[in-house]
Formats: structure tokens, sequence, C-alpha cells
């Protein structure tokens, strides 16, 4: 009877001990079910531009470009644009591709969350453009226009058009020093971007505060 009474008790334990390790995990941003299919993107035009991202052991491992009127394709580790491993989810990525001129990629680490911004020249003369404080609407809480790349430098709001380049900032009044990428959402709750108008609401000192203002891309 002991050794039953006492086997009943590692039981529960376990299952208590089980029950409170998963009701604890923390949420992720998106599915981070491994998969080894290459993400594949092009664009409908004569010279065929496309870029893929290739997987090994469940993390982006190589980014490729190209089109059909480049004597060899481009490649990179995939980490060296991120400056980290990360997470990516195929329905948490988006891909714009200029022309043969360059491509866009926005995504969010499905870990934490955080969003980057991606611009790679298809031409080899052209500066990769890479910012780890991107702001997206994969993001369920961030409202932006299509076709705009917006990121953050913790005291700004930035905002170009990725089918013409033209820029527009807004500023925020003062710098958010102990702002976290990885945590984005204890610094900025949410914002809404157009063509015309951002609109943040943002903590500052402990204080959640609302900033908006008119912009014009030029």
């Amino acid at each position: 009877m002991r050794i039953i009474f006492a086997l009943l008790i590692v039981i529960i334990f376990s299952l208590s001990f089980s029950f409170s390790a998963c009701k604890s995990a923390p949420p992720t941003f998106c599915d981070t079910t491994c998969s080894g299919d290459t993400l594949r993107y092009s664009l409908d035009h004569p010279d065929k531009p496309f870029v893929t991202i290739g997987l090994k052991n469940c993390l982006p491992d190589t980014i490729t470009w190209s089109h059909d009127k480049l004597t060899a394709k481009r490649k990179l580790v995939f980490s060296d644009l991120t400056g980290k491993d990360v997470h990516i989810n195929k329905n948490f990525i988006h891909f714009f591709i200029k022309d043969t001129s360059y491509v866009w990629i926005t995504f969010n680490d499905c870990i934490s969350g955080q969003g980057f911004l991606i611009k790679i020249p298809f031409n080899k003369t052209g500066t990769i453009f890479r910012k780890n404080s991107g702001l997206n609407s994969l993001d369920a809480k961030f409202s932006v226009a299509d076709n705009l790349a917006v990121y953050t430098d913790k005291g700004n709001i930035f905002v170009e058009d990725m089918t013409s380049g033209q820029k527009a900032t807004m500023t925020f009044g003062r710098k958010v020093e102990d702002m976290d990428y990885n945590k984005i959402h204890e610094s900025i709750d949410s914002i809404n971007v157009t063509r015309d108008r951002v609109w943040v609401k943002i903590k500052v000192e402990n204080e959640w505060q609302t900033k908006e203002g008119k912009i014009t891309l030029k």
C-alpha cells in the first residue's frame, strides 16, 4: 500500500510539474514548426528577378538573388544580414521586388517578434541596407500601408516608399533610451503609418503617450 501511495504522489507531482512548465512557456510571435522548404519569391518580369532563402537545421541559412541578365547568382549567409540567428515563418515574411533594381525583405523573428528590414540591390555596386528595428503590419498591433518600409532609431520613425525611394521622418521629440527591439511592445504599443501620417503610442519614462504628425514622402 505504501508503495502504491508513493507512486501516486510521484505521478501527481510529475503531472503538476509538466502542467506548470507548459503553462509558463512563453508564447512565440509565430509558428516555429521546423521546415526545410526553400522560400522563393519572383517577379513577373522579362528578366525574371528572384530571391530565395534556404533553410538548414530549421534556421534561414543562405539568401540567394539574381535575374537573367546577371552572369551569376549572388549569395549571402542570412545571419550576416540580421546579426544573429532568427526563426522565420513563410507567413510572416514579405518580399517586394523593384524590377531588376532591388528587393525589399520584411519579416519578424518568430521567437521575439523583432522586426527586420533588408534592402538588397541586384547589382554589385549598391549598398545593402539592413535594420533590426523594423515596424510592419505582420505584427497585429502595427498598421503600415502597403509597400512602405518603416523603422525606428528610438527617437524617430523613418518611412520609405519601396516603389520610389522617397522618404520621410517623424520624431518622438526625445530618445527612448531603454527601448529593446527584442521586446518592442514594451516601448511601442501600436502604430499607424500611411503615406501622409504617422501615429504611434509609445512609452516614455514609464508613461504611455501618443505622438502623431503629418509626413511628406520626398
